[in-house]
């Protein structure tokens, strides 16, 4: 396994250390939390240690991908790992976030149905032997998404002071994003879709 690998593999190890943190019973066990107020907001510290190792994953995200291009390791396990790794890092956090109140259900519910809207258009593609290239409003998408949940992970701060939810406003932005997206994904390859294969 090559280094670019290794990192991936590295960020679905930190993601379980995030889902864990999100949804373990800690109470159960014994385990309490600190919470702390911030001028009138209280913040519970398992959910900025979670926010502080989503950053790195994050950065994992550009960095395996930087070494696999910049020394020609890129490999066909590797992409595979990088979209599985992708989809985990973000879909069931959104999930547990909403599930645990911090944000609204019709986030992941938009999210999670375009990636399996956007996925099926990509298995369609590859199955006639076509690659679909990442596009600009979805990386604008991935952005804002990310940096949206780290707000979310740190409760808003510091425009919750101000009583702003930017978190949100980036997060159905990005929703917003993901939509778009997917009619694009979808623009750029309805002939791929409903042409007949040679088999047929």
């Amino acid at each position: 396994m090559n280094l670019p690998n290794k990192i991936t593999v590295a960020r679905l190890f930190l993601t379980l250390i995030i889902i864990l943190l999100l949804c373990l019973p800690f109470s159960y066990f014994g385990i309490h939390f600190p919470k702390y107020d911030i001028n009138g907001v209280t913040v519970v510290l398992n959910y900025i240690i979670a926010g502080f190792i989503f950053i790195i994953a994050s950065l994992t995200d550009f960095l395996d991908g930087y070494i696999a291009r910049k020394y020609n390791l890129v490999t066909d396990t590797g992409k595979i790992l990088d979209a599985i790794a992708d989809k985990v890092l973000v879909n069931p956090i959104l999930i547990l976030l909403a599930c645990n109140g911090f944000i609204p259900v019709i986030i992941p519910v938009i999210y999670v149905t375009r990636d399996i809207v956007v996925d099926a258009i990509k298995m369609q593609a590859a199955s006639k032997g076509k690659v679909v290239a990442a596009i600009k409003s979805g990386k604008w998408k991935t952005a804002t998404m990310m940096v949206g949940l780290v707000l979310v992970f740190f409760y808003n701060i510091p425009f919750e002071f101000i009583n702003i939810r930017v978190d949100l406003f980036l997060l159905f932005f990005a929703c917003i994003m993901s939509v778009i997206s997917a009619v694009e994904y979808y623009h750029l390859n309805k002939d791929l879709i409903f042409s007949k294969s040679e088999n047929a």
